[in-house]
């Protein structure tokens, strides 16, 4: 038996979607954001008019970076006391939309903390904070999910925290929010949808109905990303926002696999973001688990969907992608320190092999793990 859930209770879809926020019932809504590009953009400001002429009053906690760590979430949090809001709008990219999750929960469960989350000692459910992911960038399926990825400093490391009660009960895919991206950012965080579909469709977990959103993922981002990326028309960017979360529903209800949990140790390590890391490992993961027969099957319905021949042909095609997005070959010409990489390296291969590599369809071992880091940093 399998529990599929797909989301939480509404999913918005549409150009100008975000105005549904002038329909919600609240009193104190509490705003999570990231750096200052939904600011100078004017979309916190519109969120902010329309729930304060829907009577509701609203506080922004911003400068979530890139990679949050479990401090940015204790800070949130403590703001978060202080103004005691019954409503979490969590508006950015995947990392504000995470911390949210994170401070949404221990907010409403004061007695959680990190060492119990790390324990798995997480409620399936929310109390009585309700919560509304916004996402700006198309990637992380963030808004649909019951993952929450946070950096702990200490273990140079970015640990998936999962509850369903990390779901928000309404996720709003606006295009028109989408447009503020810079080409890296849409390439990037692209690729990590398109990482979360491929791994999920050779993930063993694989089940009909994740087959389909995952497949169905990677024909439309194979379509649309190389337009979105270059020609940044809104028609398709809204593809990709969308076939950006229906990958984060296959992957909730499926698992990753090891292109994950190598992007999540080095992005501990190195602080470079999840979206370049995965574009980066994805062809070496594949390379890897291509051995398995029915891996290599997979990869071949893949390529047939995208009008390929054969699991080399994918893989070809992932490459192709990785150039006309920019996409750095490797880790050393994506600006990792040689010195740097190979400082700690035992302890960033065993991080390497924790996380998702744990459910990869092919068992890592360490000294293969080595190899294919190696690989990684020189692009070969």
């Amino acid at each position: 038996m399998k529990k599929l859930m797909l989301g939480g209770q509404t999913i918005i879809t549409g150009r100008g979607s975000i105005a549904e926020l002038a329909g919600v019932k609240a009193r104190r809504a509490f705003i999570v954001t990231g750096g200052s590009a939904m600011q100078t953009s004017g979309v916190i400001a519109k969120i902010e008019s329309l729930l304060k002429n829907a009577g509701c009053m609203t506080v922004v906690y911003g400068g979530i970076g890139k990679n949050p760590d479990t401090q940015a979430v204790l800070d949130g949090l403590k703001k978060m006391r202080q103004f005691a809001p019954d409503l979490l709008i969590a508006v950015g990219g995947g990392s504000p939309i995470d911390a949210a999750k994170v401070m949404g929960l221990f907010y409403d469960y004061p007695e959680l903390d990190f060492a119990k989350a790390q324990a798995g000692e997480l409620p399936l459910a929310r109390k009585n904070l309700k919560f509304i992911a916004i996402p700006s960038t198309s990637g992380t399926g963030a808004e649909v999910t019951r993952a929450a990825v946070i950096t702990f400093r200490e273990l140079e490391l970015k640990i998936g925290l999962k509850t369903p009660a990390f779901i928000p009960d309404m996720a709003i895919l606006d295009a028109d929010i989408t447009m503020t991206m810079p080409p890296h950012v849409v390439a990037e965080t692209g690729m990590d949808a398109l990482t979360h579909a491929v791994e999920c469709y050779i993930n063993r977990n694989l089940d009909d109905f994740t087959e389909v959103l995952a497949k169905g993922a990677v024909a439309g981002l194979f379509t649309w990303l190389p337009v979105s990326y270059q020609d940044k028309t809104i028609e398709s960017r809204e593809k990709v926002h969308h076939y950006q979360s229906i990958a984060g529903l296959a992957f909730d209800n499926t698992g990753l696999g090891m292109a994950h949990g190598i992007s999540h140790a080095l992005g501990g390590k190195f602080n470079l973001g999840h979206g370049l890391l995965n574009a980066i490992a994805l062809p070496y993961a594949l390379e890897f688990n291509a051995q398995d027969q029915a891996v290599a099957a997979r990869l071949d319905e893949l390529a047939r969907s995208i009008g390929k021949s054969g699991w080399q042909g994918f893989i070809t095609a992932v490459k192709e992608l990785n150039q006309v997005l920019n996409i750095p070959a490797g880790l050393g010409s994506a600006g990792v320190n040689r010195a740097a990489f190979e400082n700690g390296f035992a302890a960033l291969v065993d991080n390497c092999l924790k996380g998702s590599t744990r459910v990869n369809p092919v068992v890592v071992s360490v000294e293969q793990m080595t190899v294919i880091l190696n690989r990684m940093y020189e692009g070969l």
